[in-house]
């Protein structure tokens, strides 16, 4: 068995990670059984290296390797690919068809993309893996194939199990073993040796001189996020490789071919929240708050009125009115003493029926809550418009649908026509 050192110069693997040599040990270990191996991480980290690590260190080695992009072919075909088909069977299938299991009898299989197996297929391929057994499409007679199936996916597994996308029962059989290959943002340290790697070949591809990195860049080159791993870093080398005449690069030079630089920022979390009610219940919380300062400064204002001005008691009932309104003014009159808010300290204080003297109340009101003030702006607003929910909405800064949720929300009754 090969050792790491001359695995990595073989097939042309670079970096010096703990997460990747991590990786090609457990491949190495595992390549000499014929146990099924479920190669994981984020596109672009070069799992298709994994798999054939194993079958060159294999007893299998000299047989047939076949690697299949299951997502790179149609639902409708996948399964004649997979198992072949007989004459007739389907529209087309002017021949039979020998399929990958057929073929690659004695050999390797490697599956990239198995996640996107349809359901269908994932049936199929289970038998394969318990029995060695398959049916060609068309066909009722079963035939058997000896193959060592390795497997790759970027897909969260266990998302697609609890989603029934993808079989549980199948994926225990792959990933008997399990090998994980970290993202590039996950091996810092070898992103410099893959980008001199890159410069160098392509600098040799296109007869040019290589492109090198001052500190600048080169720390740069580091702290970006790499979402689309080697395989974005490997591009980003050749377009500067053909575009750059400067060979030396430097941070500002680099800046422009590594996309959202600066602004990589955490995803926000989908709450699956209508977003339209989300802006809408955002809009009448903010217009709540507008009315409210309003109304405390207005107060404030006519109370201001009230204990400095010397005025007749018609003139300051009519300023009172307008602190209260009609309704709640006619209700106090009754009483003989009425409580106003003076906002200066904030608690409430009486006004006596013969004299306006303003002393402090013991006890505080209870200020209005956001909810009650809500409520009292939407009734208000479908008063003025004679129950027309559309001028309600269109007053409050809403959309009609949802003030109409607000009405049921809050029971309340209008005369919409």
């Amino acid at each position: 068995m090969e050792n790491l050192q001359s695995i990595k110069q073989r097939f042309g693997i670079i970096g010096t990670s703990q997460g990747l040599n991590r990786a090609l040990e457990k491949a190495l270990r595992v390549a000499g059984t014929d146990i099924s191996v479920l190669v994981t991480g984020e596109s672009g980290v070069g799992k298709e290296n994994i798999p054939k690590i194993i079958h060159q260190n294999s007893h299998r080695k000299h047989a047939k390797y076949i690697a299949v992009n299951c997502g790179a072919i149609p639902e409708g075909t996948i399964d004649s690919e997979l198992f072949g088909h007989e004459k007739g069977a389907f529209t087309g299938a002017t021949s039979t068809r020998s399929g990958y299991f057929e073929v690659a009898d004695g050999g390797t299989i490697f599956l990239d993309e198995v996640g996107e197996l349809p359901l269908a297929t994932q049936v199929r391929l289970l038998r394969v893996l318990e029995t060695g057994e398959f049916i060609k499409v068309g066909s009722s007679k079963v035939q058997t194939t000896n193959v060592r199936i390795v497997a790759a996916t970027n897909v969260n597994m266990r998302e697609a199990i609890q989603k029934n996308k993808f079989r549980e029962d199948l994926y225990y059989r792959l990933s008997t073993v399990e090998i994980h290959l970290p993202a590039l943002r996950n091996r810092k340290e070898d992103i410099p040796l893959l980008f001199r790697k890159f410069a160098a070949d392509f600098a040799q591809k296109y007869r040019m001189p290589t492109l090198r990195l001052n500190d600048e860049a080169q720390a740069l080159l580091v702290q970006y996020n790499w979402n689309g791993n080697i395989r974005q870093l490997r591009n980003v080398a050749e377009q500067m490789s053909v575009l750059e005449q400067d060979r030396l690069l430097s941070g500002t030079t680099l800046r422009p071919y590594l996309p959202n630089m600066g602004s990589q920022l955490p995803a926000l979390v989908d709450n699956k929240k209508d977003q339209s009610d989300f802006a809408s219940e955002r809009e009448i919380l903010y217009k709540v708050l507008f009315d409210m300062k309003n109304d405390l400064n207005d107060l404030k204002k006519l109370t201001l009125e009230l204990m400095n001005q010397d005025i007749s008691s018609e003139e300051r009932d009519g300023l009172i009115q307008k602190i209260y309104g009609n309704e709640s003014f006619e209700d106090n009159k009754e009483n003989p003493t009425l409580t106003v808010m003076n906002p200066e300290v904030d608690v409430p204080q009486q006004r006596n029926e013969d004299q306006y003297s303003y002393v402090e109340t013991i006890e505080a009101e209870e200020p209005l809550s956001l909810l009650d003030k809500e409520i009292e702006m939407i009734k208000k607003a479908l008063e003025r418009s004679n129950g027309k929910r559309k001028m309600a909405a269109d007053e409050l800064g809403i959309s009609e649908r949802t003030l109409y949720r607000k009405i049921k929300q809050y029971d309340l009754n209008d005369d919409d026509e």
